[in-house]
């Protein structure tokens, strides 16, 4: 999981403070993805730097506030947009781009499923025949299959199945989705986190 995407999609939903950060992460994902608070702190860090995030004041305790600079948010709007992955990293980056997308007010999340359905669509394809003999997959010499042969024809079965996996999960996403009714799912910043965090630096 890309911790700082995540961060970005979730910012830009509104300005929110470090263990909020950390408190939405772990729920938007579904408890699946759950990353200690200094990871949190310190991938801000490096947004601020980087500028893609900048201060938004602070909480009524003196908690600071950071929110989603324009860079921040179009990074943001590409990524949860995406079907790209690290490879074996693919189904991972689904489910958490998909839970994402519904838990943002503003997504179109029955958009990101069509497209994430035309990519496994595709891959299924790409994966070769689901049984039988590859003849590509046959010795120099018209023989048996050559070195590597058997590795490529289990790695495409395992490729199938996790297309029929992303597909079946897409599809009961998108019935669920649907039914609930429009913007049902989705949902604001949740302002009864505790409320711990880090305190402005004092200065000496």
């Amino acid at each position: 999981m890309s911790v700082r995407s995540c961060l970005l999609v979730i910012l830009s939903i509104g300005p929110a403070y470090g263990f909020q950060l950390h408190a939405e992460l772990s729920s938007r994902t579904a408890g699946r993805r759950v990353v200690n608070a200094g990871q949190v702190y310190g991938t801000l860090e490096r947004l601020v730097k980087q500028g893609a995030v900048e201060s938004a004041g602070t909480t009524d305790d003196g908690l600071p506030l950071y929110r989603a600079t324009a860079t921040g948010l179009s990074e943001a709007s590409a990524w949860l947009t995406a079907t790209d992955s690290v490879v074996g990293e693919e189904w991972n980056e689904l489910v958490d781009r998909v839970l994402l997308a519904s838990s943002h007010p503003n997504a179109d999340v029955l958009g990101i499923i069509a497209r994430y359905r035309q990519r496994w669509q595709a891959d299924f394809a790409g994966a070769g025949p689901s049984s039988g003999h590859d003849p590509a997959l046959a010795g120099a010499n018209g023989g048996g299959p050559g070195p590597g042969a058997g590795q490529d024809l289990l790695g495409a079965a395992a490729r199938r199945a996790l297309a029929t996996a992303a597909l079946a999960w897409l599809d009961s996403t998108e019935r669920a989705l649907v039914a609930a009714g429009p913007g049902q799912f989705g949902h604001g910043l949740n302002l009864q986190k505790p409320r711990r965090g880090r305190r402005p630096a004092v200065a000496a």
